[in-house]
């Protein structure tokens, strides 16, 4: 299914159409889905962190406040690791709400602000810590590293180390489930990369996968990437567009695979969150 669609056809379910499923936020990010097909998505403005409900469609706050978290992920032990933009931590957040401070500086200073991660099969992660100067902030607002960069955290690791160093403000980021290629979203260069992944974390063969940045992203089992920005578009693994998908707000900020078949595209998208049933399925997640 992967290239691009003969004319008229689409990703998108046969009769299904986009649907708000919740609306009265002040800007929704950083979706992750649990086991069950359940979504947690932030509101990093009223920090918190909400959860949609696959079964009955119920949305709740799940944990507030949230340490404005913005990019979430799910690890193998369901814990959701976030991207604390309060103070530009890297929390895990146990199921009974338990908070954990990963990772809270680097080489001795603040991180510039934590904004998406990745967790790849063995538990290592990768995030991005773009400069997004923030309101809410007690700290110097200014760049606090040498710049803005890539980084990956190994398994039992206290230090992460920096694996992409040339990108003008990576922002979205998401991985193959085999671990073997990852792609990060340049936002400020309005590109997006694909790399391959190497044993020890770091990244190479750095290509050009798509002529547009993307806040959030995501991945099918088809291997199609989606990227957001002005609603949702879907790229191939070689790079070729497949499909647009219109959301009627001002910015799509983050995207998804959810539901109890895992079908369901849930999109974050400024004051609100939307959903569309699809042909294809997330990417399955594999610990090893």
């Amino acid at each position: 299914m992967t290239g691009v669609l003969a004319h008229g056809e689409t990703l998108i379910a046969p009769g299904a159409e986009l649907k708000q499923l919740g609306t009265g936020y002040a800007f929704t990010e950083g979706p992750a889905t649990d086991a069950e097909g359940n979504v947690y998505f932030t509101d990093q403005p009223n920090n918190r962190i909400v959860r949609w409900d696959a079964e009955d469609g119920s949305l709740s706050d799940w944990l507030k406040p949230a340490g404005r978290s913005n990019g979430t992920y799910f690890d193998r032990h369901g814990n959701l690791l976030a991207c604390a933009d309060g103070k530009n931590e890297l929390w895990k957040i146990s199921p009974d709400k338990e908070v954990t401070v990963l990772l809270a500086d680097y080489d001795g200073k603040l991180l510039n602000g934590p904004n998406d991660l990745w967790i790849r099969p063995d538990g290592g992660i990768y995030f991005t810590d773009p400069l997004y100067k923030r309101p809410y902030w007690e700290r110097n607002p200014e760049m606090q590293q040498d710049g803005q960069h890539v980084y990956y955290l190994a398994p039992d690791a206290e230090t992460p180390v920096r694996v992409a160093t040339d990108l003008r403000q990576p922002n979205g980021v998401i991985g193959t489930p085999d671990g073997k290629k990852l792609y990060v979203a340049d936002i400020g260069a309005r590109k997006t990369y694909a790399y391959n992944i190497q044993k020890d974390g770091t990244l190479t063969d750095k290509t050009l996968l798509f002529e547009q940045g993307s806040d959030g992203m995501t991945i099918d089992e088809k291997g199609n990437i989606y990227l957001t920005g002005r609603g949702v578009t879907v790229v191939s693994p070689e790079g070729k567009l497949i499909e647009r998908i219109p959301v009627p707000e001002g910015w799509t900020a983050n995207v998804t695979f959810g539901g109890q078949d895992m079908d369901l595209l849930f999109v974050t998208a400024s004051r609100s969150v939307y959903g569309v049933k699809m042909k294809v399925k997330g990417a399955p997640t594999r610990w090893k």
